[in-house]
């Protein structure tokens, strides 16, 4: 059943500068700016601006799945409203049992290169996407911190150094090595 109307709200808070046009929303903060293009998605998306700045979306004789797509783009405007106000921080820990992971990282926390992974000589490397930066913890050993303000790119570069350390041809229950995300949020959120 199709409803002629769908709308949903998201308050911008103060200090973040939003401008929409033709589908393609930019947010300005105090750590950046932010540019996300949603022109595939046909939906009405306003700038309301009176005591509080507010983006409205709009869906008009959508289907189940076309309205579905309002909360996926106000959580994405929602990403990138905390992108440049806070930052996202992504934990990644290095787990093994017998042969001890090492990562170095390189070019000023833009690169990774994993090395002794299953004790294998081949050297891993990943790059991480624009943005985002990776730094070893003082705190814990064998933690990786990525940090950014685009959330995909987070996400995406984390998702790219676990993806390098699959296992391969053995009995993954048994062989657990890796390095997996242990933690994500926020960077102010400590």
């Amino acid at each position: 059943m199709r409803d002629v109307l769908q709308t949903e709200e998201l308050e911008i808070p103060e200090g973040v500068e939003v401008s929409i046009k033709s589908r393609v929303i930019i947010v300005k903060g105090p750590r950046g700016t932010l540019t996300k293009n949603v022109r595939h998605v046909n939906m009405d998306i306003l700038l309301q601006k009176g005591k509080t700045t507010k983006v409205s979306l709009a869906v008009w004789q959508g289907g189940r799945k076309h309205v579905a797509c309002l909360r996926t783009i106000r959580t994405l405007i929602n990403n990138m409203i905390i992108g440049v106000t806070k930052g996202f921080r992504y934990k990644m820990r290095a787990v093994y049992a017998h042969f001890p992971i090492n990562c170095i990282i390189q070019n000023d926390g833009t690169k990774v290169e994993i090395r002794n992974f299953l004790g294998e000589k081949t050297v891993r490397h990943v790059a991480m996407l624009d943005g985002v930066t990776i730094a070893e913890s003082s705190a814990q050993k064998d933690e990786l911190i990525l940090e950014g303000n685009d959330i995909d790119n987070v996400s995406q570069s984390a998702a790219s150094i676990q993806g390098i350390c699959r296992v391969r041809n053995k009995d993954i229950r048994k062989f657990l090595d890796g390095i997996y995300v242990s933690g994500k949020g926020a960077i102010s959120d400590e």
